[in-house]
């Protein structure tokens, strides 16, 4: 019997940083998946790629904070449809996250940090 232990090696390999080409590419496509597919690029964005670069992370929980944001917005401006103004808000919030998630994309792919205005930094 041999009383040698294996070596410290995780089964996983290790998290391989972007490039940052596709720091930029990732970030553009979340900022851009927002429009269509709602705050759901911009979790799963953050949840895969924070640990593989600064650049994706910031923009991935600067996309997610403003899509959280933008949702408490629709379920007030739903709550307030009743009243017959959250009509007017919800057509507000669609137009403002088509807007600024064109810009945001625009300054991912030009290697720029973005700020959307408007939003609760629930993520940090």
């Amino acid at each position: 019997m041999s009383d040698s232990t294996p070596p410290n090696s995780s089964p996983y390999a290790p998290i391989q940083p972007m490039s940052p080409s596709d720091e930029k590419l990732w970030s553009t496509l979340i900022h851009i998946g927002g429009i269509f597919f709602a705050f759901i690029p911009a979790l799963v964005g953050y949840l895969v790629f924070k640990d593989r670069g600064p650049f994706v992370r910031a923009h991935t929980r600067t996309a997610l904070n403003f899509q959280i944001t933008m949702y408490i917005g629709f379920f007030l401006g739903g709550i307030l449809s009743i009243a017959g103004i959250g009509v007017l808000i919800i057509l507000a919030i669609g137009v403002i996250i088509v807007i600024f998630s064109i810009i945001a994309a625009i300054a991912a792919n030009n290697g720029q940090a973005y700020s959307y205005p408007l939003t609760f930094a629930f993520i940090k």
